[in-house]
């Protein structure tokens, strides 16, 4: 398998450009998590043959029963995140094929036997991931109130790298901002990464031919196809389909 050097060798230089020429400008320096996520993503994007499965998913039933739940439950809301956790691990043991790794020489597949899902989280300081470990065996309540602490700690001061390591998949969500599609850059050494946008409401064709409204949530699934094949990715986007259509996932 070559190396980066190699793969980039023949190719032109990146343009060192004097800004202030063409008017006032202002220096940033980057922090020193953006300085390690930039080169890890790079790294990833350059290495890796990264394809985007896009697709969306129905979210009418889950959203009314999560709406009840937030109603009874105040003081344990659920954001979508944690049920989408949730379905990332139920749709890992239907694909298994998206549960392994590339060996680093490119010439063996790692099958995992564990499920432990990171999740992207927007600090301050530049992007961090913890990691729901065993997120097949814990609730859409456990998951949750995980989340939300994980979230808190990195928000407020940072997590240690153990909390960060050992993902078998990542989960980009944009939900809570906007948006209807993007490719999120997958993070090595997993081979697949998911991105999810904002939920939005779809006209469609009722049963008595009116037109009715479903809530559905778009997604973007990024894989290595060195791996991974198309209609993998389609089947693994079905699966948390049909996970969101089962009563018993807010369980």
């Amino acid at each position: 398998m070559r190396d980066v050097p190699s793969m980039l060798a023949g190719l032109s230089p990146m343009p060192n450009t004097d800004f202030s020429a063409f008017g006032p400008v202002e220096l940033e320096p980057l922090s020193k998590i953006q300085r390690l996520t930039g080169a890890f993503l790079g790294r990833n994007w350059v290495t890796i043959p990264h394809v985007t499965h896009h697709d969306e998913v129905d979210v009418t039933t889950l959203e009314e029963r999560r709406a009840t739940w937030n109603a009874t439950h105040p003081e344990a809301k659920l954001t979508p995140v944690a049920p989408l956790v949730k379905a990332m691990a139920i749709a890992l043991a239907e694909n298994p094929r998206f549960n392994t790794a590339l060996s680093a020489d490119g010439m063996q597949i790692v099958r995992k036997g564990y499920v432990h899902i990171g999740v992207a989280v927007d600090t301050p300081r530049g992007l961090l991931v913890p990691v729901i470990r065993d997120a097949d065996r814990k609730t859409v309540r456990e998951i949750g109130a995980e989340l939300a602490e994980l979230a808190a700690r990195a928000r407020d001061k940072g997590l240690p790298m153990a909390a960060m390591e050992g993902g078998c998949i990542t989960l980009s969500s944009l939900g809570h901002i906007g948006g209807t599609a993007f490719t999120p850059i997958i993070n090595a050494p997993e081979v697949a990464v998911l991105g999810a946008l904002a939920i939005q409401e779809r006209p469609f064709r009722g049963s008595d031919g009116d037109i009715a409204w479903a809530k559905r949530l778009p997604l973007s699934l990024s894989y290595d196809h060195r791996v991974i094949n198309g209609a993998d990715a389609a089947r693994f986007v079905q699966s948390i389909g049909r996970a969101f259509a089962d009563p018993a996932l807010l369980i």
